[in-house]
């Protein structure tokens, strides 16, 4: 979502209270100055997973385990103590202890819209279909990324059982919205519950998956338990927490960063280092627990998978 910064947020105007986005920057310049993304994501028994070990001892390299640059998973603590969830807080380092005792059980999704067979899924229903494990960069608007071994299934399998119909183009994802167990929605800044969305062939693809669980254990409250979406070619926003609802639909959907600052944060989001955000460069990126910086690849390293889903599109035009 948005990191912290010498304001605090909860002084701050909402933008859409505003009928001039001008006068909104003028009062509100602390949101222009740091508005970020909703990046990562609790049930403690092990899930399955074939094949791979159950269970990783915290504070360790995750040993062997390297996406497909060779790029060494970072350590449990990097991503379970450092998160991006404004849903609870927007200190990075206190979402963890915010989301301690966060209820995961019950828990449903609904898949409906412009589908043949709108289904409400379990999250026992969810766990249901084959977990594999996906190491994955994760790439944060504000220039720093994280290597993670998920574990979930692609989209695709929901998707395709749920059957879209002809005019289904756009897919829409929201978050549960429970201020009581979120304080975070207290805040009247943001317009919760947060949303998002994907053109249905970016949904559809395999790199697309639902995650339900990290490093051999069930995904924690902190990263988006007990079920998130993870689109690694995009900025970590694009990869909603916590979902309740899916959703086909005809028309482009607004997103909640877009919605705050459209001329900031575009529908795509795609990992772009040609396309600044206009208060840094996206240029390069500082991975978690390194010293120095690293080159933005394009699409996050991704291209060769994901390049075709926008060819003929200007890229600068729909960032």
């Amino acid at each position: 979502m948005v990191p912290t910064g010498e304001v605090d947020p909860a002084k701050i105007t909402p933008e859409w209270l505003y009928h001039s986005r001008r006068q909104f920057l003028k009062a509100a310049g602390f949101l222009g100055a740091s508005a970020l993304l909703a990046a990562a994501c609790g049930r403690e028994e092990p899930i399955t997973v074939p094949g791979e070990a159950q269970s990783l001892t915290p504070g360790a390299r995750t040993a062997g385990k390297v996406d497909e640059l060779g790029d060494q998973a970072n350590t449990y603590e990097d991503i379970t103590q450092y998160n991006n969830y404004y849903e609870f807080t927007t200190d990075k380092a206190g979402v963890a202890g915010l989301s301690k005792g966060f209820a995961t059980s019950p828990w449903t999704v609904e898949v409906s819209g412009l589908v043949k067979k709108p289904t409400t899924f379990t999250i026992e229903d969810l766990l249901k279909f084959p977990q594999q494990e996906r190491i994955y960069r994760l790439r944060c608007v504000e220039a720093w990324s994280m290597v993670i071994p998920w574990q979930g299934f692609p989209l695709n399998l929901v998707l395709q059982q749920v059957e879209p119909l002809p005019e289904a183009k756009f897919v829409r994802f929201e978050t549960l919205l429970d201020a009581d167990q979120m304080p975070g929605q207290k805040s009247r800044l943001y317009p919760w519950p947060y949303q998002e969305g994907l053109r249905l062939d970016e949904a559809m693809h395999d790199l697309t998956i639902l995650a339900t669980g990290m490093y051999g254990k069930p995904v924690l409250a902190q990263n988006g338990a007990p079920i998130r979406l993870v689109v690694p070619w995009k900025y970590g926003f694009k990869s909603i927490k916590s979902m309740i609802k899916i959703e086909l639909v005809q028309d482009q959907p607004g997103t909640f960063w877009s919605t705050i600052a459209p001329e900031e944060y575009g529908f795509y989001s795609n990992v772009n280092p040609e396309v600044d955000h206009p208060r840094w460069s996206q240029a390069t990126e500082r991975r978690i627990g390194e010293t120095g910086r690293r080159k933005t690849m394009m699409f996050n390293g991704y291209a060769e998978q994901v390049a075709s889903l926008y060819k003929g599109m200007d890229l600068r035009a729909n960032y």
